[in-house]
């Protein structure tokens, strides 16, 4: 296994996005909350952005909208202005404060400007905010910052109930809904936290909602202190990355574990059959309850799939790209199905990438790792290795396109594509619609460059 560590003097086309940008998903999965961006206004125009192209839906991210002379003598004043400002028009339940690269430069504090503001004024709505500084991170550090933080805000210990916790991480809202369906095919109660399934893909309404419906509510974050168990997907969450509520703490399922002694179970994201295998068994031993049929079934016919479709994918080369977390479970997957992940490649840099992948792959492979990279260098290095397939978000067409090989896009973002809010990635279902992606995609490439165009293949 080699692993790409070669000096850089800039980002080329960075293969991650900021640590705001993650937090804000977090605060749009929480019911009747409002993100505020404690920066300049470039940063919430880029965050909307990119969330508007993705999932299609309107996107309001407030910003305390830093001048020069917030900059110089601090954006207290600005933040005032924002929150009134959005109490005024929104009326939220919740505002969700993220501090970018600039506020936190000039060593903003926060904590005591929401101090403040709540004790001058009655009736405010709730607060908590987090530290996201994209110089210390990419947007999954500010996900899991934000998920911890508000975690951390609103959960309270109690006697144990039998509800149960799940954090699923960065997934699709197809993929939140998903999961809802195996709760109740489980006939289990669940807090899934953060919840974006309806604010981030709503259904059509004649007015515009200013908050959206939908997200996880203030009393079911309440209530995770108290559940039986956590279930949460990922391998690296923040590992490797200081945060400000500890370093030994990466996740919000480790946080409630160490305060409130809630029993986590950390799964990888669930893609693929023996991925799966181990959520499904995870949620039966909880519920004390067996699979259920229609759930044993989808396995099956996913099995009979990749017998089906082993000769197209057998042996063919890919590089796959995106956030760590994401990317392990996709090269776990791919080492199932008999492809050969030839390139990881990741954003950001853990440290935790290449452990990750020896335990899935064995160690000694040759699979080429690039952690902490960005698509220029990916680019160079695919040169030599004549991949057959990319799979991952849409900043690296031009990459395929250049080389004349097919991209299957997944994950986050995809802004040349419709419908990627409803893409799904995990469990039997998920891999399933993954794997006929894939397959079709290498069959698509071959009928295109045969010489003769197969009807029949």
């Amino acid at each position: 296994m080699a692993t790409i560590s070669k000096p850089i003097s800039s980002t080329r086309n960075a293969c991650k996005l900021c640590a705001p940008l993650g937090a804000s998903l977090v605060f749009k999965g929480i019911e009747g909350c409002v993100p505020l961006i404690h920066g300049s206004q470039g940063c919430s125009t880029y965050i909307r952005r990119y969330m508007i192209s993705h999932y299609k839906e309107p996107v309001d991210i407030a910003s305390t909208n830093f001048s020069e002379e917030a900059a110089v003598f601090g954006g207290g004043q600005n933040f005032v202005t924002g929150i009134n400002n959005i109490i005024k028009q929104y009326n939220p339940a919740v505002i969700g404060v993220a501090s970018t690269c600039l506020s936190e430069t000039i060593g903003e504090d926060v904590d005591a400007l929401i101090r403040d503001y709540t004790g001058q004024n009655k009736h405010t709505p709730l607060f908590f905010n987090v530290s996201t500084p994209s110089y210390c991170g990419t947007h999954m550090n500010g996900f899991h910052q934000a998920a911890i933080a508000a975690v951390a805000r609103f959960a309270k210990s109690g006697k144990t109930g039998s509800h149960i916790n799940i954090f699923p991480g960065f997934v699709s809202p197809a993929d939140i809904r998903y999961l809802k369906e195996l709760c109740i095919d489980f006939k289990i109660t669940a807090t899934l936290f953060p919840d974006y399934s309806e604010t981030l893909d709503n259904v059509h309404t004649r007015e515009y909602q200013l908050v959206p419906s939908g997200g996880t509510t203030i009393a079911e974050l309440e209530k995770t202190g108290s559940a039986l168990a956590t279930i949460e997907f990922g391998t690296v969450f923040n590992r490797g990355v200081k945060n400000s509520v500890g370093n030994s703490i990466a996740s919000a399922g480790e946080w409630l574990l160490d305060k409130m002694s809630v029993a986590n179970n950390q799964i990888g994201f669930p893609i693929g059959i023996d991925a799966s295998d181990k959520f499904f068994n995870v949620l039966a031993g909880l519920t004390q309850s067996p699979m259920p049929e229609k759930h044993q079934k989808e396995r099956g016919r996913l099995i009979d799939a990749y017998v089906d479709a082993h000769k197209y994918v057998f042996g063919k080369r890919a590089v796959i790209y995106g956030e760590e977390d994401f990317v392990i479970a996709l090269a776990a997957f791919l080492h199932e199905i008999g492809m050969k992940p030839v390139l990881v490649a990741s954003g950001a840099a853990s440290g935790v990438l290449k452990s990750a992948l020896d335990e899935i792959v064995g160690p000694g492979n040759d699979i080429c790792i690039a952690d902490g990279s960005d698509f220029a260098t990916m680019r160079e290095i695919m040169q030599e290795l004549k991949p057959d397939i990319m799979i991952g978000n849409s900043k690296g067409y031009y990459i395929a396109r250049e080389m004349k090989i097919p991209l299957v896009r997944a994950g986050f973002p995809i802004h040349d594509r419709f419908g990627a809010s409803r893409i799904h990635h995990i469990g039997y279902r998920g891999t399933q619609e993954l794997f006929d992606r894939i397959v079709n995609a290498l069959i698509e490439y071959k009928q295109e460059n045969s010489p003769v165009g197969y009807k029949y293949i």
